[in-house]
C-alpha cells in the first residue's frame, strides 16, 4: 500500500496600493467564499482526452494555467493514471496545485467475485490508489448490458453497489454511480432503470453523480430528477447541451453557450446536497478542446463558481 503524502502550495497575495485593484480583491474574496462554504469545481479530464492521451503532463499544466485546480479522472488501467503510477501522477498533480477529488472507473461484473463475496484483487487495488491519490469519490460511469436488460441481475448488482460503498468508506471515500441516457430511457418491469437504482442502493454507501447533459438527451430535466430524490446527488456534472451541426441531435458546448439553465440547475444542486460540480464537454463545434476548456473556466468564474 502506498503511503499518503500532501503538499500545501502556499500562494501570496501582492499588496498594491490604489483603488483600482479593489475589484479584482473583491472577486478574490467572492470566489473564495463558494470554496469556503465546501463547494468544489472540478473539471473531468475527459473532456480533453486526446491531449490527455498524448502529452497528460504538459495539458494539465495548461489547464493549472487556466486557474483549474481540481480534476476528475477518466484514464486508469493496470494501477495507472494516464500511463503513470499513482505516486508518479500525484507528483504531478502536487507539483502544479491540484487535487483529483473523483475518479472514473467502471465497475464490473468481473470485479466481484460471487463464491467468495468478495471484490477482485483489481477492484481493491483500484480503491487502494484512488485513496492514495486523495480522492472522495469513486464513480463507476456506466453499467453492462447484460446487467441492466436483466431486472434481477440489475438487482444484484446494486447491492455490489452497496458493497462497493462500504468498502470505499473503510478507505474514508464514498462511492458512486455517473448516469448516461440509457438510466432514463429503459425500463424493467415497468420501472426506468434510474428509480430502480436509486431505490435499490442505500443512500448510506452510494451517492450518485447526475449528468445533466446525457439525461437531456434521454428526454429527463435536471430539476425534476433533483427535486425526486434530494440529498442523493454528491456530485453534479456540468454539460450544457446545443444543437448538433446535423440538427438531429443534441451535443455538449461550453457552459452558458448552450439551452440548459446550468445556473437554476447549480443553485438547485446546492439546495439539494451537492458539493462537488464537475464540468463536462464532448463536443467542441469545431474549436480546440482547450480554447474550450479556458471559456468553460471563464464562464463558471463569471457566474462566481470558480
Amino acid at each position: 500500500m502506498y503511503t499518503s503524502r500532501r503538499q500545501f502550495i502556499k500562494t501570496g497575495m501582492m499588496a498594491v496600493a490604489g483603488t483600482i485593484v479593489l475589484p479584482e480583491i473583491l472577486s478574490t474574496n467572492i470566489h473564495q467564499t463558494f470554496e469556503k462554504r465546501g463547494f468544489t469545481t472540478a473539471l473531468q479530464l475527459y473532456s480533453v482526452r486526446d491531449a490527455m492521451h498524448k502529452e497528460p503532463i504538459s495539458t494539465l499544466k495548461s489547464l493549472a494555467g487556466m486557474g483549474f485546480k481540481y480534476v476528475e479522472h477518466a484514464n486508469y488501467s493496470n494501477r495507472k493514471f494516464y500511463g503513470m503510477t499513482p505516486s508518479e501522477f500525484k507528483k504531478v498533480l502536487d507539483d502544479l496545485g491540484m487535487q483529483m477529488p473523483s475518479g472514473h472507473t467502471v465497475l464490473r461484473s468481473s470485479h466481484w467475485d460471487a463464491a467468495k463475496k468478495d471484490f477482485t484483487e483489481e477492484w481493491k487495488y483500484l480503491v487502494e490508489d484512488a485513496a492514495f491519490m486523495g480522492q472522495k469519490y469513486v464513480i463507476s460511469p456506466s453499467l453492462e448490458a447484460g446487467i441492466r436488460q436483466n431486472y434481477d441481475e440489475l438487482l444484484r448488482f446494486m447491492e455490489v453497489f452497496n458493497q462497493s460503498g462500504e468498502l470505499c468508506r473503510k478507505y474514508g471515500m464514498q462511492f458512486g454511480y455517473h448516469n448516461h441516457d440509457f438510466e432514463f430511457r429503459e425500463q424493467l418491469n415497468g420501472i426506468y432503470l434510474w428509480d430502480i437504482m436509486m431505490q435499490k442502493t442505500d443512500p448510506e454507501w452510494v451517492v450518485m453523480q447526475l449528468d445533466t447533459g446525457n439525461m437531456f438527451v434521454a428526454g429527463a430535466k435536471a430539476k425534476e430528477v433533483l427535486a425526486k430524490y434530494p440529498g442523493r446527488y454528491a456530485n453534479l456534472h456540468l454539460k450544457d447541451m446545443t444543437a448538433n451541426a446535423k440538427g438531429d441531435g443534441f451535443e455538449s458546448t461550453v457552459m452558458g453557450k448552450g439551452i440548459l439553465p446550468m445556473k437554476e440547475i447549480i443553485e438547485l444542486a446546492i439546495n439539494s446536497g451537492t458539493t462537488l460540480f464537475v464540468i463536462e464537454q464532448e463536443a467542441y463545434q469545431g474549436k480546440d478542446p482547450l480554447l474550450c476548456m479556458q471559456e468553460n473556466y471563464d464562464m463558471m468564474h463569471e457566474w462566481e463558481y470558480l
